[in-house]
């Protein structure tokens, strides 16, 4: 006897239940559980804090999907922080049957009738916010912020993002990492009043990182310091030299963590090499583990792929942030095998590699946000029991945030007071970044060595006197308590042998059979279907042209309308070198026969009509 594929926890008969309910059946537990907080009242604005990896897109495309199904909502847009991600929420839309044109510039004004709603960036809504607004206003829809801490990240972004969304039928905040440390407000969220004066952000559904661990939906991330040695010269002629992790000023503290990172000196190849050990040993477990190193600048990125190329015998893949294939590159890796990734901030926040499962911290970023979203490309599980390990410097302020990573953070605007230029200077000094920003005095690196230092796993500092092989060694497989209990057992083993105790006996550099994973999970329906690779054509031809003739009711991909605009301009280019027929007006000879709009607001049926026109126009002489 068969029943209706109804989640089991949701009850038909109810006012506010599901429209599709087909689409709870993928969905975590936590997930649902947000679902139902979300249709619990009605409201304008939902903001979600989930960390990263948790499931954040999933959640709000399922609820977009049921919102039109309802028919509250007519259109959809999300906003992104970069171009890479408008094409990841594209595919993910995909699979719930929502059609996202993710190529969507501002200067094509409408949008093409073939898709429900639009991808865009932050920064393409700042450049034209009121053509955003009217698209808003000429449908009902919903916008979706995807990291909308980003939002106020300039008081002109959120301005803009303010006016162009306002008129919206409904509006939901998503963000893994909600804290900032300026005081620019983020737009259509709630602030409550603290008791020191300040106003703290008001989330309406948190999932953190600790009840992420605790339910597998997350990895345990082991974070491996690096201390060492490092001298520099200053512009006026002085040599200093300085040891990672111990106390010093702000400027100095800037200067040796550069020059830790500079890709002659000995840090960075050792811990290059340290990682590249430690990922040997978790493809053990894990096949298709992937390697990403976090790099300040192209140069440096260059010069540490070059090193990972002579370490691990293979060529790392190479992501710069002004690579217009960079996307293409970053989809590639992530359906690949290859160990290894290098990139300059395009691989920082909701980009999804799941394989990611060690990275090197190789940038002098210092900010909490930047550091949170960089550990979230690796925490994204597939099966229980997968660990991830992270490689950083000794530097107090990071040792602080890994120390720190399951604590909860709400974004709060800080009252003004007579300390708050000291604040704010302390703050500028703490997030110098790489290469040099203006106003950074100039030095010259001359020596960096490395020696491990200690790891930091779940808030405790293990390791302080062991030998870095038996971190390296450790098992990929490892559920969280499994990891605590190793690393403990560990600790204790290298105190008695601090003491003068035996030792022997203690589990040895690569762990023991008692030390086996817990059974293996299958992938995740969504994350399956998400990270499986492409098997359409993005091309034109007979691919694109049967993807058009799927039906009214299949959404079209932004590969196939793109693949037949390419078509289609390439006939209209050999018709004009035939006939001499001026480019413009063969477009118009073609809309006047076949009818419809513009090419940019064209369906894909319509272009390929226009299409079958003109090749018959060929074939006939006209």
């Amino acid at each position: 006897m068969s029943t209706p594929a109804t989640a089991p926890d949701e009850d038909d008969s109810r006012p506010d239940a599901p429209v599709r309910p087909d689409l709870l059946l993928s969905l975590r537990s936590w997930q649902k559980e947000a679902y139902r907080e979300y249709f619990r009242l009605p409201r304008r604005d939902f903001l979600l804090v989930a960390t990263p990896g948790a499931g954040k897109t999933a959640w709000a495309l399922t609820i977009a999907a049921e919102l039109l199904a309802r028919r509250e909502i007519a259109s959809v847009t999300v906003v992104t922080p970069t171009e890479h991600l408008k094409h990841q929420w594209a595919q993910a839309a995909h699979y719930v049957g929502i059609s996202l044109d993710s190529s969507y510039r501002n200067a094509q004004g409408r949008a093409s009738a073939d898709f429900t709603g639009v991808a865009v960036t932050y920064a393409q809504v700042a450049a034209h916010p009121i053509l955003h607004r009217q698209r808003t206003v000429n449908r009902r829809t919903l916008v979706i912020f995807d990291e909308i801490h980003h939002a106020g990240d300039a008081l002109s972004w959120g301005d803009a993002v303010r006016e162009a969304f306002e008129p919206a039928r409904r509006r939901l905040g998503l963000t893994g990492t909600p804290f900032r440390s300026d005081a620019n407000p983020i737009p259509f969220v709630t602030y409550a009043p603290d008791a020191d004066g300040s106003r703290r952000s008001v989330s309406d559904y948190v999932y953190g990182y600790g009840p992420a661990l605790d339910d597998g939906v997350v990895r345990p991330v082991i974070f491996l310091a690096y201390s060492g040695e490092m001298a520099w010269r200053t512009r006026a002629g002085d040599e200093i030299t300085g040891t990672l992790g111990t106390p010093m000023l702000a400027e100095q503290l800037a200067q040796a963590w550069r020059t830790a990172l500079d890709p002659q000196g000995e840090w960075v190849q050792r811990v290059l090499e340290a990682a590249d050990r430690r990922l040997a040993e978790v493809r053990r477990g894990m096949p298709d583990a992937g390697g990403l190193v976090i790099a300040g600048d192209h140069a440096d990125a260059r010069a540490y792929a070059a090193l990972l190329r002579r370490i691990s015998g293979t060529r790392p893949v190479v992501v710069l942030s002004d690579d217009p294939a960079a996307s293409r590159k970053i989809g590639a890796f992530a359906d690949s095998a290859d160990r290894w990734m290098v990139a300059v901030r395009m691989v920082s926040e909701g980009v999804d590699i799941p394989r990611l499962a060690v990275g090197v911290y190789a940038t002098s970023v210092g900010t909490a946000l930047f550091f949170a979203q960089a550990v979230g490309r690796f925490v994204r599980a597939r099966q229980r029991g997968e660990t991830a390990s992270v490689f950083l410097p000794s530097i107090p302020v990071l040792l602080g945030y890994a120390a720190e990573l399951e604590a909860a953070r709400d974004h709060v605007l800080a009252a003004r007071a007579d300390d708050a230029e000291e604040r704010e200077l302390a703050e500028a000094q703490r997030r110098r970044d790489h290469p040099d920003l203006a106003g950074d005095l100039p030095f010259e690196a001359l020596h960096a060595s490395a020696h491990f230092d200690r790891v930091l796993y779940d808030g405790t500092e293990f390791g302080t006197t062991a030998a870095e092989e038996d971190f390296l060694g450790l098992p990929g497989l490892l559920d969280p308590e499994q990891v605590g209990l190793l690393l403990r057992k560990r600790q204790a083993e290298q105190l008695r042998q601090r003491s003068g105790g035996s030792g022997a006996g203690g589990t040895g550099a690569g762990g023991t059979g008692s030390q086996s994973p817990g059974p293996g999970r299958g992938v995740p329906a969504w994350a399956a279907s998400v990270a499986a690779p492409e098997t359409e054509a993005a091309s034109g031809g007979a691919a694109a042209r049967g993807a058009a003739d799927a039906g009214p009711g299949a959404p079209v991909r932004r590969e196939v309308l793109a693949g037949l605009r390419k078509e289609l301009n390439g006939l209209i280019g050999a018709w004009h070198h035939r006939t001499g027929q001026p480019h413009a007006m063969v477009h118009a000879d073609l809309r006047r026969a076949c009818g419809g709009p513009a090419l940019p607001q064209a369906t894909a049926e319509q272009i390929q009509a226009r299409i079958d026109t003109i090749r018959t126009w060929a074939r006939t002489g006209r």
